[in-house]
């Protein structure tokens, strides 16, 4: 391709402001260019939860945001998921210490199915019987949680900490820990589905 034709691509696009969802306070993502509005639907932006926030010690945490409806010149976003980094989660590996997990497939209250990865680790080995019970203590408290908060807060429990500290706090009259937090999460609810239920919300 000439770089006339790559010229002229790029000046027939436009840019769009891409915004996060209200329970992240519409905070400014970014910029994306694009030929026509419809075709940012579907697309996702990567940030740190730090951009978000403004607190340093969030830069360990990617969000992703999915593009959903766009209005003007301005594309609004639904949570699709998040990660720790994988720098961090290295960072908490120790030798002699018991690393648990659990992965829990999960529907919140008003219909929204997610998928989490939990992880847990101790301060020195463990039973195998005792990583049962950390993993249940797991999974009962997401069912808990997906039984009485909507999609809104269950992602900012999820996100900010408050789901992993219920866990810890439980968990952690069964065996000592260091840190419980939720890894990675991952919306499994389709964008169709998503832009039916942004709409009739």
């Amino acid at each position: 391709m000439s770089s006339k034709k790559i010229r002229d691509k790029w000046r027939s696009k436009q840019w769009y402001t891409v915004f996060a969802p209200p329970y992240f306070g519409n905070v400014e993502l970014g910029t994306m260019p694009s030929e026509e509005a419809e075709k940012l639907i579907g697309r996702v932006i990567e940030v740190t939860l730090y951009d978000i926030t403004g607190d340093f010690t969030h830069q360990y945490m990617k969000l992703l945001f999915q593009i959903v409806r766009v209005e003007g010149k301005t594309a609004y976003t639904m949570f699709k998921g998040h990660e720790y980094s994988r720098d961090y989660l290295r960072s908490l590996v120790r030798r002699r210490t018991t690393k648990i997990e659990g992965i829990f497939n999960t529907t919140v209250k008003d219909g929204y199915r997610f998928r989490l990865s939990v992880v847990a680790f101790t301060l020195s080995r463990i039973k195998t019987s005792q990583e049962k019970i950390v993993r249940k203590i797991m999974e009962k408290i997401i069912a808990e949680k997906s039984a009485t908060l909507t999609m809104d807060q269950f992602v900012q429990e999820m996100v900010l900490g408050k789901i992993a500290s219920d866990i810890y706090n439980e968990a952690k009259k069964i065996v000592p820990l260091r840190h419980v937090g939720v890894r990675k999460s991952k919306l499994l609810t389709e964008l169709a589905k998503l832009q039916v239920q942004q709409v009739t919300s």
